[in-house]
């Protein structure tokens, strides 16, 4: 089983395309990394962005599908409108099933995505996506819904869902998850009272991307992703192996 990730790449190893890869190895899938951004970061402050060219984007996809027989990626940090098109543009190529997590800042507060993002999202990457998870503040851009509560987060999944599947996060919002794939679900959650959330959100796409891989339906991947991450952030270490082996007690 193996998965791509397409991300940026964070230094730190707390986020992006490290986070990635060693959640997917987690649920015991195998990951391929196309970078499309580097930063220079830590958990605390994002420093600089370097995106990476896009044909180098592109040369990287198709010199990876030409040797893998790959089904299911993940996007995270796209940065940039010309990124977004291009990996759109190849999610069609290659038939990819993309679980979307639109990186737009980081939990620091520094910048992962140039103006118009959002828009650019919706024009290309999200009509061909499988599923996205914005938190509310992403749900709010991509949305135009302003998010304050659960029936907010309802009101916005259901906009996003009249282009993609979309889970939006609870994280900011007393935990509760709210999933549209199809029909509206509200996932109880808790919140976990921590500082080590660097990078929860791409341990949870990525956690939603290999448990589909492993054959969950949208809405199971969903919440053993959330699981994943609440124990995750509480043992303190995001998205490690040693996580997987205590969330094993969760019935994964």
């Amino acid at each position: 089983m193996i998965a791509m990730s397409i991300a940026g790449f964070d230094p730190s190893g707390g986020a992006g395309i490290l986070n990635d890869i060693k959640t997917f190895s987690a649920f015991g899938v195998y990951g391929t990394a196309v970078i499309t951004a580097l930063t220079a970061q830590n958990i605390n402050k994002v420093e600089g962005v370097q995106p990476v060219d896009v044909q180098f984007i592109e040369k990287q996809i198709d010199t990876i599908l030409k040797q893998e027989k790959i089904e299911f990626a993940k996007t995270g940090m796209l940065y940039s409108d010309k990124i977004i098109k291009t990996v759109a543009q190849k999610t069609t190529e290659y038939g990819l099933k993309v679980v979307v997590d639109p990186v737009m800042i980081a939990g620091s507060g520094g910048h992962l995505s140039q103006k118009d993002f959002a828009r650019s999202l919706k024009k290309y990457l999200l009509p061909v996506a499988t599923l996205t998870t914005p938190n509310i503040h992403e749900a709010q851009e991509i949305s135009g819904v302003k998010i304050e509560n659960t029936e907010d987060s309802i009101e916005a999944a259901l906009k996003i869902g009249e282009t993609c599947n979309v889970v939006v996060t609870g994280g900011h919002l007393e935990g509760t998850d709210v999933l549209f794939d199809g029909s509206i679900k509200v996932i109880e959650g808790e919140l976990v009272e921590s500082n080590n959330t660097h990078g929860s959100g791409c341990t949870y796409s990525s956690a939603i991307t290999a448990s589909i891989i492993n054959g969950d339906n949208i809405e199971t991947a969903v919440k053993k992703a959330g699981k994943f991450v609440k124990e995750s952030i509480k043992y303190g270490s995001m998205g490690t192996l040693n996580q997987f082996w205590k969330c094993n007690s969760l019935n994964f």
